[in-house]
């Protein structure tokens, strides 16, 4: 893929983002794409890459986006995004909690044939969970 088809590809995945739209998410990965996730660990087609886009969706229902940043070499992409949101639906079995989460994401990609083949997704999931109470974080000393 050139860069410009690669950015074009990135636009489309920020707007399905903003619209809330866990299909169009999932229609830009490969049919036989892998994704790898603290949340999800590694998913291994369209219908596990679509469960965990509707778990996020689903518990964040207020989930906002926003990209700072893209990086373009060759046939990889890295986008830093930035997510906040309440947690308002089930994630994973917790019960809402009304809580406000921020995270950043780096989602580090490789591209072919119009599609993302691999992703893998870094951030601090721990965070998350610190932030929607169900874990306690220790004072530093």
């Amino acid at each position: 893929m050139t860069r410009d088809e690669i950015l074009a590809l990135l636009a489309r995945r920020n707007a399905a983002w903003i619209a809330r739209d866990a299909a169009a998410l999932t229609a830009l990965h490969a049919p036989n794409g892998a994704v790898a996730s603290p949340t999800g660990g590694v998913l291994e087609d369209r219908d596990a890459i679509e469960r965990v886009y509707r778990l996020w969706l689903s518990a964040f229902p207020d989930l906002k986006t926003h990209v700072d940043a893209i990086l373009v070499d060759g046939d990889h992409a890295v986008e830093i995004l930035r997510f906040s949101g309440t947690h308002s639906g089930d994630f994973f079995g917790l019960a809402p909690t009304g809580r406000h989460v921020e995270l950043v994401m780096a989602s580090v990609m490789t591209l072919a044939d119009g599609s993302i083949t691999e992703e893998r997704r870094i951030y601090d999931f721990t965070g998350v969970l610190v932030q929607i109470g169900v874990l306690k974080a220790k004072p530093g000393a």
